[in-house]
């Protein structure tokens, strides 16, 4: 997070003023908002909500990184994109939606797939790091990485009626369990359905990157009860959430000692 001593200008404080009058946020929250850097990972079902709600919130710099393009079945649940954008990128049909809806920002593109090559300079210069992959392959090299550079990590994912977001916190003195902890390994391959086998409704999508996008900000302003070492559970056909306790497994490959 950079420097807070500056400012904010009038129009700042007009754009802002739903978040400036909030106790847990005020003036000094909203510089930290603005001071500080979210790199999204997926412009996707989960990608869209975080990142239209995190620009329109005000984080200062926000990180975008997807190799796809939109495709016409993307539009039911992928809502940062629409039909003129069929056959672009996601990243700049993205960046060219939330600029145009808070030019107050920075928006930085990676055309490019996270893999074990480029994914310790892409993160570095983030404080946060949001999940909104659709694959366990990215999940896993996101925790180990995150853990390694010691980044908090926001992760959700969706499938059905379903979602599950967690919050992996590996700032120093964190006791927060990782990914791998839930998910020692991959599931076998094909043995997990995806968005275009097992379907999923749009809303789920939503609803799960809206509450990934509020635990960022939580975590930025280090208010409220967060996630870490937490499993939430949205059952959306039964409109029911659940909270699971996470521990930290003492065999894990990547968090133990």
């Amino acid at each position: 997070m950079n420097n807070l001593n500056f400012e904010l200008n009038e129009n700042q404080i007009h754009r802002y003023s739903r978040n400036i009058i909030l106790n847990n946020i005020g003036g000094l929250g909203q510089k930290k908002l603005l001071s500080s850097s979210v790199l999204v990972v997926g412009a996707g079902g989960l990608g869209s909500p975080i990142l239209y709600y995190l620009a329109a919130t005000g984080i200062g710099t926000i990180g975008i990184i997807d190799y796809d393009v939109v495709e016409i079945s993307n539009l039911q649940r992928q809502i940062l994109h629409s039909t003129k954008d069929v056959t672009r990128k996601k990243t700049l049909s993205a960046k060219e939606k939330i600029e145009e809806l808070n030019p107050d920002i920075k928006v930085n593109i990676f055309n490019d797939k996270l893999n074990f090559n480029n994914i310790k300079h892409i993160i570095e210069e983030y404080d946060i790091i949001a999940d909104g992959s659709d694959n366990f392959e990215t999940r896993f090299i996101l925790n180990d990485n995150c853990f390694k550079q010691k980044k908090i990590l926001v992760s959700g994912a969706v499938q059905g009626f379903e979602g599950y977001i967690s919050t992996f916190k590996f700032v120093d003195g964190s006791s927060s369990p990782c990914y791998r902890c839930i998910f020692p390994e991959p599931p076998p391959e094909n043995s997990i359905d995806n968005c275009s086998t097992a379907g999923i409704l749009g809303s789920v999508a939503g609803v799960v990157g809206a509450i990934q996008a509020t635990e960022i900000v939580k975590e930025i302003l280090n208010i409220g009860s967060g996630l870490s070492g937490w499993l939430l559970i949205f059952d959306g056909i039964n409109s029911e959430f659940r909270k699971i306790k996470v521990p930290k497994d003492p065999k894990c490959i990547t968090c133990s000692n």
